[in-house]
C-alpha cells in the first residue's frame, strides 16, 4: 500500500469529498432561479391589486386614472427585471421608449389617459409578473432540491430553466416591436430638429442686427444730420444725402442675401435645378449641376436639398482646394440622392469642423442618410439621400 493510499495512522484513504465545481456563470442561474418565486410573488399581488382597484373602481373618475398608474407602475417593476436579467443572466435588453406624462396644458388629460390605458409595455409587463408566479413556484422547488440531490447535473437544469427564463423576458420585456425602435428615433430626431431650428432663428436675429438693423440705424442717423444742414449747407448735405443713398443699397442688397439664406425666393419659383444653377455660379470653383426631376418634391424635401447643396459647395470654396466640382441630383424610387463631387485634396470627415456634422444631424432627422467618402489626396464625393414626398397641389400652383 502506497503512501498516497495511507492516512498518518495507516488506515485505507477513500475518495476525496464530494463538492460542487460550478463556474460563476451557473451560480448566477441558480441565484436567479431561486430569487424568481419571492419576487414572482411581489409582482402577481401587485398586478392582481392593480387590474381589481382599478377595474372595481372604473364605474367612478379615479378607476381609469388609477389603472393607468398602475400600468405605469408594472413599466417600473419591468426595468427591475430586466436589470435583473442583465446581472444574473447575461441578456442585454434596451428600454422600451418611455410613456409620456400628462401636460399641464388645458384638455391634454383624456388623450393622455387613453394612451396610458393603451401601453402595450404596461400590458406586456403585468402579463409577465401574473404568469411568474407559478413559474416561480417551479423553478424555486426544483433549485432547492438540486441543491441536495440533483447536484451532479443541476447544471444542465439550471441552464434549461434559465433558458426559459431568457425566453420570457425576451418575449415580453423588450421593445413592443419595430415601432417601438422607429419611436424612440423620431423622439430623438425631434430633438435636433428643434435644435437646429433655433440655431437658425439665433442666427438670423444675429444677422439683422448685426448687419442690416445697423446700416439701417446709421442710415437713419445721417440723414437726421442731412436735414438739419439742407438750408445751411446745401452742397454739404446733398453729399450726405449721396452717402445716404449707397447705404440704402448696402442695406438692400444685405436683406436679399438674409432673405436668400431662409428660403430663396429662385427655389419657391423655378425649383431645384435653378437655385442649384444660382448657388453654383457663386461658388469659387466651376461647378457642373445636373438635376434629372421629372416632378418636384415636397417644399421642405426641397429646402432641405437646397441648403445642403449650398453648404457643401460652400465647403468647396473655402476648404478643399479644388479645381472643378460637379453637383448631381436624381430621384430613385421614393428618395431623392444628392452627390456632390470635387477633386481637392480631400480629408473631409464628420469631426472636421466645416459644418458636416450638422449636415448629417439634419439629414438624419428626416430620414435622411449622408455618407462622406474623401481620402486624403482626393477626390472627395458626398452622397446625401432624402425620402421623397410628392408636392402637395397647392405647393405646385405657388411655385408655378
Amino acid at each position: 500500500m502506497t503512501a498516497s493510499t495511507t492516512r498518518a495512522h495507516g488506515a485505507p484513504q477513500g475518495p476525496p469529498p464530494a463538492r460542487f465545481a460550478f463556474d460563476a456563470h451557473t451560480w448566477k442561474e441558480i441565484a436567479h432561479l431561486l430569487v424568481n418565486l419571492p419576487i414572482a410573488l411581489v409582482g402577481f399581488v401587485y398586478v392582481v391589486t392593480a387590474l381589481f382597484v382599478g377595474t372595481l373602481l372604473s364605474v367612478t373618475a379615479v378607476g381609469l386614472p388609477l389603472l393607468a398608474l398602475g400600468l405605469f407602475g408594472a413599466r417600473l417593476l419591468g426595468r427591475g427585471e430586466r436589470a435583473r436579467a442583465r446581472a444574473l443572466l447575461g441578456v442585454r435588453i434596451d428600454e422600451p421608449s418611455p410613456m409620456p406624462g400628462p401636460s399641464k396644458r388645458s384638455g391634454s388629460f383624456l388623450p393622455w389617459l387613453w394612451s396610458s390605458l393603451k401601453d402595450p409595455v404596461g400590458w406586456r409587463t403585468m402579463l409577465y409578473f401574473f404568469i411568474r408566479l407559478p413559474w416561480g413556484v417551479v423553478t424555486f422547488t426544483v433549485m432547492a432540491v438540486g441543491l441536495f440531490v440533483l447536484w451532479p447535473v443541476l447544471p444542465f437544469i439550471a441552464r434549461g430553466l434559465a433558458n426559459a427564463d431568457r425566453a420570457m423576458v425576451r418575449g415580453l420585456l423588450s421593445r413592443s416591436d419595430e415601432l417601438e425602435r422607429r419611436i424612440a428615433e423620431l423622439e430623438s430626431d425631434r430633438g435636433i430638429v428643434v435644435d437646429t431650428a433655433a440655431a437658425d432663428l439665433r442666427r438670423i436675429e444675429r444677422d439683422l442686427h448685426d448687419g442690416a438693423q445697423a446700416r439701417l440705424v446709421a442710415l437713419a442717423m445721417g440723414l437726421g444730420l442731412a436735414k438739419e444742414k439742407l438750408l445751411e449747407d446745401p452742397d454739404t448735405a446733398a453729399a450726405m444725402v449721396d452717402e445716404a443713398h449707397g447705404e440704402v443699397k448696402l442695406a438692400l442688397q444685405e436683406l436679399r442675401d438674409l432673405a436668400r439664406g431662409i428660403h430663396p425666393a429662385v427655389l419657391t419659383d423655378r425649383g431645384l435645378d435653378a437655385a442649384l444653377s444660382s448657388v453654383a455660379s457663386r461658388c469659387t470653383v466651376p461647378v457642373k449641376v445636373t438635376a434629372d426631376l421629372a416632378t418636384r418634391p415636397a417644399a421642405a424635401i426641397e429646402g432641405i436639398a437646397y441648403f445642403t447643396v449650398s453648404e457643401l459647395l460652400q465647403n468647396v470654396s473655402k476648404h478643399s482646394g479644388a479645381r472643378t466640382a460637379s453637383v448631381e441630383v436624381w430621384r430613385s424610387d421614393q428618395r431623392l440622392l444628392i452627390q456632390v463631387w470635387d477633386d481637392g485634396h480631400g480629408g473631409a470627415s464628420l469631426d472636421g469642423g466645416t459644418g458636416m456634422a450638422g449636415l448629417a444631424d439634419r439629414l438624419g432627422a428626416v430620414d435622411g442618410l449622408f455618407v462622406i467618402d474623401s481620402p486624403q489626396g482626393g477626390p472627395t464625393t458626398i452622397t446625401a439621400e432624402l425620402p421623397w414626398r410628392d408636392r402637395e397641389p397647392d405647393q405646385t400652383r405657388a411655385g408655378s
